[in-house]
């Protein structure tokens, strides 16, 4: 896997991933940036709610499980000091659908954080304390 990232101006970068999607990358006007995109740590806990939402989606759709949204919603608090490091971050997954099993839900968030999600799994390994819970929606 390869990536790579280029400054443009100020604190606004625009990093392409090895399969050729691009995204900008900006810090706050305080910090030399003009808030034309996300942060930097920012992207670190977006990618790790797409990585277990991934995960959970393809372990719900393989048991066939009525899915019709599912939204990850991730909240983290970070070191007051620098390095400020994410110190604790919780997912929680608002799953939809029609007649979906709690049992289900259950296990796709559970095996997700245990055994399938590379970030959430790097981060805790690193020391973050990583939570997760779920909502279920009767579509």
């Amino acid at each position: 896997m390869k990536a790579s990232v280029k400054w443009t101006d100020g604190r606004q970068f625009v990093a392409e991933s090895g399969s050729g999607h691009s995204v900008v990358i900006d810090g706050p006007p305080d910090h030399g940036g003009r808030n034309t995109g996300p942060r930097p740590m920012e992207m670190l806990l977006m990618g790790l709610g797409a990585c277990t939402s991934f995960d959970v989606l393809e372990i719900l759709e393989k048991s066939r499980a009525p899915v019709s949204d599912c939204v990850a919603t991730i909240e983290a608090e970070r070191a007051d000091s620098v390095p400020s490091v994410f110190t604790k971050i919780h997912v929680h997954f608002t799953v939809t659908g029609r007649g979906l099993k709690e049992k289900q839900v259950e296990r796709a968030v559970s095996l997700s954080a245990e055994k399938y999600c590379s970030a959430s799994i790097m981060l805790a390994q690193g020391g973050v304390e990583i939570s997760h819970a779920y909502t279920i929606l009767e579509e």
